[in-house]
């Protein structure tokens, strides 16, 4: 599509893809959509993008990164039967983190069928320079239909400046120039006392006195007066939207929970995944995935060691689901056996208790419908309650692995660092995965059979 032109799109569930080519310099980009009325957002909810990944309505979702070859895309869900009558258009927009999109290669926007896997639409951004940010299309609607428009307005104030300017309130720092000293008036002069008149002034009758009345007061009761209504409690204020966020890699691929703010309240820790290709024949013997998204379940497990010595495991597999407010003070949310919950599977560590935390590492094991984790493309998000989001995509697969170690959280002085692993592991012959990644880092703990 060239720039400012419009097609046709139907009005269903739609996967929305940011492309780019990696390489050095480059900087990473961010996918994000905003819902709007009368060009603005009614509140911030309507912004959906990393540290927001989903819209209440459940009409726009951010699904996250993944890398394949040559090309890194990051990806949106967007189903037009969802988006509230209100809305008139969804607008979607890319971000730079490190750079601007002069140095980000081969930028486009694709819109594809999420059922069909087919190109609706296809926009390729070209001619960047000093833009931070980019409003890449939008969904609007006209006569009952939905339409796609490729825009390509770009913004050299980043993704805060895009998103302020669709009346996003931002949690960020402000560049303000310190407060200058007023200039000191000079002091009046002196005033000095009138001439006073030689004679003296004639008395003044004084004012007479205001009636006093006629009662007396009534007697105070013992018990004091009755103390005021209690006031209304106030709403509490609309909490700005928070941009920061924190990327693992290979070359930077740890971070300390305390230099982000995340030191108290619920860690959860997301696992979203996608199946992109279907293997049979000698796919399947090379041990590639041979299921579809909606066959293939996977289990976000945890090992822990407590700082009393005591060990064990998170997992849906036993019904392990461990305990939030009780040791482990590790949960895991659910069993999601298709990936198509919105949410993927959670994993909530209570940080109210990390210095009973010796270590603990979240892995992935793959239970059924597949061999490997070939071809499966996955992000890992850990979230605190307070401080800045901590996400990383996995390295692409390229052994016959059923099991990777996703990060290991170590325990230095009470601050947990949050270590990067995306380790793909290969258990041997009549040996569990649980047992592989066990061996892997030392855990030293006893394994049976289990289902769930």
């Amino acid at each position: 599509m060239p720039k400012g032109s419009n097609t046709p799109v139907p009005a269903t569930a739609l996967r929305v893809e940011l492309g780019w080519r990696p390489g050095p310099g480059v900087p990473d980009v961010d996918a994000s959509a905003l819902l709007l009325v009368g060009g603005k957002v009614r509140t911030d909810a309507d912004f959906v993008f990393y540290n927001q990944p989903g819209h209440a309505s459940g009409a726009v979702r951010h699904e996250g990164k993944r890398a394949a070859g040559d090309q890194v895309t990051d990806t949106l869900l967007v189903d037009l039967a969802r988006v509230e009558g209100t809305v008139e258009t969804v607008v979607v927009a890319a971000s730079a983190d490190g750079g601007t999109f002069g140095r980000v290669p081969g930028l486009y926007i694709e819109v594809r069928d999420a059922a069909r896997d087919t190109v609706v639409a296809r926009f390729d951004s070209t001619g960047a320079s000093v833009e931070t940010a980019f409003v890449l299309g939008e969904f609007y609607r006209r006569q009952g239909a939905w339409k796609f428009r490729a825009v390509g307005q770009g913004y050299d104030s980043g993704l805060e400046g895009l998103a302020t300017d669709f009346g996003i309130t931002v949690d960020e720092p402000q560049h303000t120039t310190p407060p200058q000293q007023a200039p000191t008036a000079p002091a009046p002069p002196a005033s000095t006392t009138p001439p006073q008149p030689a004679y003296p002034a004639p008395p003044q009758p004084a004012p007479p006195a205001p009636p006093q009345p006629s009662y007396t007061a009534p007697p105070q009761s013992p018990y004091g007066a009755p103390p005021p209504p209690p006031a209304a409690p106030a709403p509490p204020p609309a909490q700005p939207v928070r941009l920061t966020k924190v990327t693992l890699t290979k070359a930077s691929p740890s971070v300390s929970l305390t230099k982000q703010g995340g030191t108290s309240g619920a860690l959860r820790v997301n696992l979203n995944w996608q199946v992109r290709k279907q293997f049979s024949g000698w796919g399947s013997k090379r041990g590639r995935a041979v299921a579809m998204h909606s066959d293939l379940d996977l289990d976000l497990c945890a090992l822990y060691e407590l700082a009393d010595g005591r060990k064990g495991v998170v997992q849906a597999l036993g019904n392990a689901y461990g305990a939030l407010h009780q040791p482990p003070y590790i949960h895991l949310d659910g069993d999601d056996r298709t990936g198509a919950v919105a949410t993927g599977e959670n994993l909530t560590v209570n940080l109210d208790h990390i210095r009973d935390f010796r270590r603990i590492l979240v892995f992935v094991t793959i239970y059924e419908g597949a061999r490997s984790f070939a071809d499966l493309h996955a992000t890992v998000t850990l979230q605190p309650q307070y401080g800045a989001p901590v996400d990383f995509s996995l390295d692409e697969c390229t052994v016959p692995s059923p099991v990777c170690a996703l990060a290991l959280l170590t325990n230095t002085g009470g601050d947990l660092v949050v270590q990067r692993e995306a380790r793909y592991l290969i258990p041997e012959r009549g040996v569990s995965p649980q047992r592989t990644v066990d061996h892997a880092y030392g855990w030293g703990m006893n394994w049976t059979p289990g289902r769930k």
